[in-house]
């Protein structure tokens, strides 16, 4: 939940079978802070099952810990590789799943809407979604990992929507 004093606080999400990105963010008065990022990195070498469970595990833990109002995820990246695709929805699943657990509306943004919604352009390169994300959130040098920057980026993307909601007087 949110109030006028603590704001809200969103948890953005980059779904990987591998590597699961996550952002952690507070907004106060229009004002974005950083909560946590990191990645949850899953045993390549065991089973789907036990993979998609550590992603679950993981992140119902971290929900757990910094109760998020909302969370917001990035939609899956169609491929050529049907198993690739197949797996990074398998990861989604996972990481909605844990959301939904602890009760966590998800909110969903194709990958190139949360490029031109940080940068301006759908097409823009990571390196310029992690400049402002990092720029909008006044960290200078972050040395966090590539999916924890888009996971991030997520989250701010999902604050930003939810301000052009609340303006326009949409839900």
């Amino acid at each position: 939940m949110a109030d006028k004093d603590s704001g809200i606080v969103v948890l953005g999400l980059d779904p990987g079978s591998r590597v699961t990105g996550y952002g952690i963010v507070r907004e106060v008065s229009g004002q974005v802070t950083l909560v946590a990022e990191g990645t949850v990195r899953t045993p390549v070498k065991k089973s789907m099952a036990t993979r998609l469970g550590v992603i679950f595990t993981e992140l119902a833990q971290l929900i757990e810990e910094h109760a998020p109002a909302e969370a917001a995820i990035e939609n899956v990246f169609v491929s050529k590789n049907v198993m690739s695709a197949l797996k990074l929805g398998q990861a989604r699943g996972a990481a909605m799943s844990a959301c939904a657990s602890s009760g966590l509306d998800v909110a969903e943004y194709e990958p190139t809407y949360v490029k031109k919604n940080l940068v301006g352009v759908g097409n823009a390169p990571k390196s310029q979604v992690a400049y402002m994300v990092a720029h909008t959130l006044g960290i200078r040098n972050p040395g966090w990992a590539e999916d924890a920057s888009d996971a991030l980026a997520v989250a701010i993307c999902h604050l930003n929507e939810r301000r052009l909601r609340k303006l326009t007087g949409g839900v």
